[in-house]
């Protein structure tokens, strides 16, 4: 299932970015930026009494030159559109002002669960400035200090208390779940189309947890798969085209849910930083992922082309190394009949297990060829390693002291996994711990 959106919403002023800045700061778990991804901090993963979900700041949505109050009804729209639950932020020193009131108006009418929030309430003192809010007609406000971070747990229990209870769409075992992302104008759409017209075997068309997003089923050659459509990418109106890079969130959503991750470039185009960020999200994930490269008929080609691209990708994109390449046409279908049968490669190493003994040879081998490394005096010792984990497959090894495990020596362990055991196009994690 796909985590729940939380939004803050308010008028500007309020302190959004500040609650949103202390909830993920200190407050809340947020999962670490990959090296060479920058990142818009409008959104952080994040976590509250195992609940995870995505926190949202609109106050870092650029709208542009608009006039302050269509500024606001937009971000406003933006979050009803895109959240599960929304945080309507006040300021209690100020009391209810007529920005408040028109935002209250829009979020009345989007039926989404809202939770009033009043900052800057610093003391006790202060409490008795929240009672103005209830004219809002929110229920009870909750009085918060962006400055000293009180009563944020009280807030956010009160949000994951609205959290979905379904589980969502659940597909078998054996259904192999993708989705294809990318920056608008890559050729996603076209893509599918070229996908499902060159199958024409179509099971269902199932409405899936994601918002306005559907779930394609479809058989190839015995093995049952299903599109995870991205449906943000042609959501509608100027508010979305000035705020590019806000959409991503529709595409989490998709990579939530898939095994695989197709992430889509132009070749046209070539490579920009929003390339880099849109897949940087599928290797945080932890999923599987293919770079497709379409258009790659409108290129004028000679026969060092293709290499050269290729080695932009992988300047591009060091944190994917070990995702496969794909160069294709939508329009022609060049390629195209190569793309599922490395889905089902790419997802098959994805839940891949490898047997301790065999791993732990491949790794005293790889210990005896490249001697683990020493710290003041003091050298790592493995002992042992095991799988614990897949989807992604995921490593423990059990060593005498894991600051001993410098990084470089890690990603040496990881590439001798690799060698011996593939795992194309899926990320590996391994975790040093100390052997009891």
């Amino acid at each position: 299932m796909a985590n729940p959106v939380v939004a803050i919403v308010g008028r500007p002023n309020v302190g959004k970015s500040t609650i949103f800045n202390r909830i993920v700061g200190e407050r809340i778990s947020i999962v670490e930026d990959v090296p060479g991804v920058t990142r818009d901090r409008i959104y952080s993963s994040a976590e509250w009494l195992n609940h995870s979900f995505y926190l949202i700041d609109t106050g870092g949505i650029d709208i542009g030159d608009e006039p302050l109050l269509v500024q606001i009804r937009q971000q406003a729209e933006i979050a009803i559109d895109e959240a599960d639950v929304i945080i309507f932020m006040t300021n209690g020193r100020d009391g209810v002002t007529s920005a408040d009131e028109e935002v209250a108006k829009l979020l009345r009418r989007s039926n989404k669960p809202v939770v009033l929030a009043v900052n800057k309430i610093d003391n006790p003192e202060m409490r008795e400035l929240i009672y103005d809010f209830y004219t809002l007609g929110f229920g009870d406000p909750y009085p918060i200090s962006g400055a000293h971070g009180t009563g944020l747990g009280d807030l956010l229990d009160a949000v994951v208390r609205h959290f979905p209870k379904d589980g969502g769409q659940e597909y078998e075992e054996d259904v192999i779940k993708f989705c294809l992302i990318g920056r608008p104008n890559v050729g996603k759409s076209s893509l599918v189309n070229a996908i499902l017209g060159e199958e024409r075997v179509i099971v269902s068309d199932i409405a899936g947890t994601t918002r306005d997003a559907v779930d394609t089923s479809f058989v190839r050659e015995g093995q049952k798969y299903v599109i995870i459509d991205t449906a943000g990418m042609r959501k509608r109106g100027k508010i979305y085209e000035s705020t590019e890079k806000y959409s991503v969130l529709r595409a989490l959503r998709a990579i939530e849910r898939s095994d695989v991750v197709l992430v889509v470039l132009n070749a046209e185009e070539g490579i920009i930083e929003q390339d880099k960020k849109i897949a940087g999200y599928a290797h945080e994930a932890g999923r599987g992922v293919i770079l497709i490269v379409n258009k790659w008929d409108a290129i004028e080609k000679d026969d060092k082309t293709m290499v050269e691209f290729e080695r932009k990708i992988r300047d591009h994109f060091p944190f994917l190394d070990y995702a496969p390449i794909l160069f294709v046409s939508a329009k022609t279908k060049q390629r195209l009949h190569k793309l599922l049968p490395l889905v089902q490669l790419v997802s098959d190493n994805h839940a891949m297990r490898v047997q301790t003994n065999v791993l732990n040879e491949v790794i005293m081998d790889a210990v005896a060829m490249n001697p683990t490394p020493t710290h003041n005096g003091r050298r790592l010792k493995i002992y042992y390693m095991t799988q614990v984990a897949v989807k992604p497959p995921t490593f423990v090894a059990f060593v005498n002291d894991p600051e001993l495990m410098h990084f470089s020596y890690e990603r040496f362990l990881e590439n001798r996994i690799r060698d011996a055991f593939g795992f194309e196009g899926t990320p590996i994690k391994i975790i040093a711990r100390p052997r009891k």
